[in-house]
């Protein structure tokens, strides 16, 4: 119960991304997500000044952290940069899918019973009901020729991919304590800026701006990523994943809430089979 609990903290912060984006849609991505990596690894400060210890980890251990919020962000920004929002965030959105079936392959005592794959094929169809349901409601990026929108669903399914192995590689190091998160953070921050120098142009920020950009770091690109780190570290990979679902979900609905959009049918059902979904992943043994 604990860590459903921590899940679901980890998952109500990461539904305001979409809005937070939206609110900071005119700053460039990596600045976006440099400024609030770096923000969100703060939280760690208050551990660390009590023992620097906590950032002592192994070197492949840092690399796996960078793996999976740096290069995690890197390829979902540049999804959204290259294809249509709505049909990136979709398929982004296959990993906590990819967390339920590829749990077994990744960690020992994680059989995949028929059960859990029923549960992530139900949620999978529910978030993708939720999302391409909402495609009329929300905006989406200009389309580009189609060997970039190509280009962009593979940085998607990437994105999708690292987020979901991170998550379960995080279980096959040895163990580390959960401020080390705010190295990780820390570093990817660090390597997003150096991609906005490098590849887009300077902005300048005002009061809003930062308003906003720490409400994003404290959140679900900080906070979030704590609570996560200890839901995997007590839980079933497996019944965190299928809760994951939830997470599409509720983005949309904030989406619809924050931009004034209409509920639709499609909304509802899809609320119905990702609850019911993870019903079943959290009752499955």
């Amino acid at each position: 119960m604990r860590a459903q609990l921590f899940a679901l903290g980890a998952i109500a912060l990461w539904v305001s991304v979409a809005s937070l984006g939206v609110l900071l849609k005119h700053l460039p991505p990596f600045l976006l997500t440099g400024l609030s990596l770096l923000i969100g690894a703060l939280l760690a400060l208050p551990q660390v000044a009590r023992d620097p210890n906590q950032w002592r980890v192994p070197l492949s251990t840092l690399a796996l952290g960078i793996y999976g919020l740096f290069g995690y962000h890197f390829m979902l920004f540049m999804a959204l940069r290259l294809a249509p929002a709505v049909e990136a965030n979709l398929i982004n959105y296959l990993w906590p899918l990819l967390m339920v079936v590829l749990a077994p392959a990744l960690l020992k005592n994680m059989p995949l019973r028929p059960i859990h794959l029923g549960a992530a094929l139900l949620g999978f169809s529910g978030a993708a009901l939720a999302i391409l349901g909402a495609a009329n409601q929300v905006d989406e990026l200009p389309r580009s020729e189609s060997a970039s929108r190509a280009a962009g669903y593979l940085a998607a399914l990437a994105a999708a991919f690292m987020w979901s192995s991170y998550s379960l590689l995080t279980q096959r190091v040895a163990a580390f304590p959960t401020a080390a998160i705010g190295l990780f953070a820390l570093v990817s921050g660090a390597l997003s800026l150096l991609c906005h120098w490098a590849l887009e142009a300077p902005t300048s920020l005002n009061l809003r701006d930062g308003l906003l950009l720490a409400l994003m770091g404290l959140g679900p690109l900080g906070g979030a990523f704590f609570l996560w780190d200890k839901a995997l570290k007590l839980g079933d990979a497996r019944q965190i994943g299928i809760l994951s679902y939830l997470t599409p979900l509720g983005s949309t609905a904030l989406l619809i809430v924050v931009t004034g959009r209409q509920w639709s049918w499609s909304i509802a059902l899809a609320a119905l089979m990702i609850m019911l979904a993870a019903v079943l992943g959290t009752r499955a043994r």
